[in-house]
């Protein structure tokens, strides 16, 4: 845990085994599992779950209730009926990068890489790495914007209809 990390509740976080770098902020309800790394001057709002090869990066904003995976096909017993172990699967690495944002409610899927300064609208179901300054909105996410051409404070970019 780095200098100056503030966790709003430490009674009711759940962090085992990570990283957490220096200044970074992490919300009431969050868990974090070992093997999971977060960057300096991070927010981690309340209600996430962080899983275990996740790598956020430096500057991330990660919104409410965001959840990450680390395994595409689980399953919780083996053919031969006999619960899973941590031998039974393979985890699946994800990374957010530097200054990204992931809006509340957002499901980051096992594999993908969400670019520097993109923009994860909230709710969406990223499925797919999502490029450098690319905002993306849906279910799945699709590209709707350029991070760069979306000043602070202006109206929201809609999610597209399916």
């Amino acid at each position: 845990m780095g200098d100056g990390v503030e966790i709003r509740h430490p009674d009711l976080v759940n962090l085992y085994g990570c990283h957490i770098g220096e200044s970074t902020k992490i919300g009431t309800f969050v868990e974090i599992q070992k093997d999971a790394r977060v960057g300096r001057r991070c927010k981690i709002s309340s209600h996430t779950f962080i899983c275990s090869g996740v790598t956020i990066e430096d500057e991330v904003f990660v919104g409410h209730g965001v959840m990450f995976t680390n395994d595409l096909y689980p399953r919780a017993t083996r053919d031969d009926g006999g619960l899973q172990s941590e031998q039974d699967w393979r985890q699946i690495e994800t990374r957010v990068c530097e200054g990204a944002s992931i809006g509340s409610n957002a499901t980051i899927l096992a594999g993908v890489t969400i670019g520097a300064r993109a923009i994860v609208g909230a709710g969406a179901v990223v499925t797919r790495s999502v490029a450098a300054h690319t905002i993306v909105a849906g279910v799945p996410a699709r590209v709707v914007g350029d991070a760069r051409s979306t000043a602070p404070h202006r109206e929201p970019v809609e999610s597209p209809r399916s």
